[in-house]
């Protein structure tokens, strides 16, 4: 088969950038050997597709830790903005929520798919359901990718293959092993946006305990780095829970350093007002034993590896508890700790950090500075950001700055053979 671009991937960055391709003018094929092109993407954001974050420029960069500045130009060239006006245009109304997140109004990530899919038909790209075993060179130049069925002939070629995250969802690394064939560095990939394992009795005697409405203290080497309030889950191995993988972005050297996680039980009260919560709350089980005075205060589940924490005795009397062991109490209600040991494997993790190494990536195009021809785009870069619509920008705006370019015949700066 003949193309003027080949993309392997189907997923956002992927048919992102046959779309930006094909719209200018490219015969494109897309490789994708799932039956489905947006598998990951449709289970993102619970299902519901957090499509972008509503920001500028500045705020996008902030959100992304990893290689910001390298996203200069590809976010300029298509900022969140673009991407709503994209989407609007293939008739998928969006809304916007708390913390500018950006989701379809109908809350189906298939819309966003669907819309993208439907897009590709109109454009006339070829699907193929294929999976991309290498890249095809002749006395060193690009002349299109090899799949497991057949050859695909292009002179220019899009890697858009994701991370190693999720698996199943086709994620498995094989832009890394095609980056690393023509001479490109990878970055080793781990988890961003992982749930996360703790140390000692507490998280496996909370399994399957979901809190809500709960505040998050993230603290590296007793500094404090990162805030948060929602949802959280206990797990046999640690925590998880959207607040959890948000935190866990901000949580990136534990070879060199320690992290603590402290839970504020009450966020609704100050430490005054809570308190005087407990004082009323202790009177009126004044003669219970102190294990049973936690009812109104605490999940089910919670009451007694809590009341284990405090080092109180639980048969002791609620009358015969003193200021200090009471003070005891309204710390750990305000910072429940939690020491965190790592991540989990990066299968796990929702985002990859790490990828081919943008220092060999020209950002002005997303083409290889080693081979011409050769283009990045997505989560197979060493790119990635915090929650909030980010990472997607990221696959967007590279996918479409990649499919420009490959569709203008842009070739990267550096030599043309390897």
């Amino acid at each position: 088969m003949r193309a003027d671009v080949a993309v392997v991937g189907g997923g956002p960055a992927g048919m992102m950038a046959a779309i930006a391709a094909a719209e200018r003018g490219a015969s494109v094929c897309l490789l994708e050997p799932n039956e489905r092109l947006g598998k990951k993407l449709n289970i993102t954001g619970k299902g519901r597709c957090n499509v972008t974050n509503n920001c500028d420029q500045e705020t996008f960069l902030k959100n992304v830790p990893r290689n910001g500045r390298f996203l200069y130009s590809a976010y300029a060239q298509f900022t969140s903005e673009d991407v709503m006006a994209f989407f609007e245009d293939l008739d998928v109304p969006l809304k916007t929520e708390r913390g500018e997140r950006v989701f379809p109004v109908s809350d189906r990530a298939f819309d966003i798919s669907g819309a993208l899919e439907k897009r590709l038909r109109q454009l006339r790209v070829t699907v193929v359901r294929d999976r991309a075993e290498a890249l095809l060179l002749h006395d060193g130049v690009l002349t299109g990718v090899r799949g497991q069925r057949e050859d695909y002939e292009a002179p220019r070629v899009v890697v858009a293959t994701g991370g190693v995250s999720y698996p199943l969802t086709g994620s498995t690394g094989d832009g890394y092993r095609l980056a690393r064939s023509v001479g490109h560095t990878v970055q080793p990939p781990r988890g961003s946006l992982v749930p996360l394992c703790a140390s000692g009795d507490l998280c496996p005697k909370l399994q399957g305990l979901s809190l809500r409405n709960v505040s998050l203290r993230v603290y590296e080497n007793d500094k404090k780095i990162y805030t948060d309030f929602g949802e959280m889950l206990f797990t046999h191995f640690g925590v998880s829970g959207p607040m959890i993988l948000s935190a866990s972005a901000h949580m990136r050297n534990f070879e060199k350093k320690r992290y603590r996680l402290e839970i504020d039980l009450k966020p609704a009260l100050d430490e005054p007002a809570l308190d005087k919560r407990l004082v009323s709350d202790f009177a009126k089980h004044a003669n219970s034993d102190f294990c049973n005075a936690f009812d109104e205060l605490l999940p089910k589940k919670l009451i007694d590896p809590f009341v284990e924490l405090t080092g109180v005795d639980p048969r002791l009397k609620v009358h015969d508890l003193t200021k200090v062991q009471r003070r005891r109490v309204l710390t750990l209600l305000k910072a429940l700790p939690v020491e965190i040991t790592g991540p989990r494997p990066v299968e796990e993790a929702i985002v990859t950090s790490g990828g081919v190494n943008v220092k060999e990536i020209d950002p002005s195009t997303m083409g290889s500075k080693l081979l011409t021809g050769l283009f990045f785009a997505g989560e197979v870069l060493d790119v990635d950001a915090y929650t909030g619509g980010f990472n997607l920008q990221i696959a967007w705006c590279t996918g479409h700055l990649a499919g420009c370019s490959a569709a203008g015949g842009v070739g990267a700066s550096g030599p043309h053979r390897v």
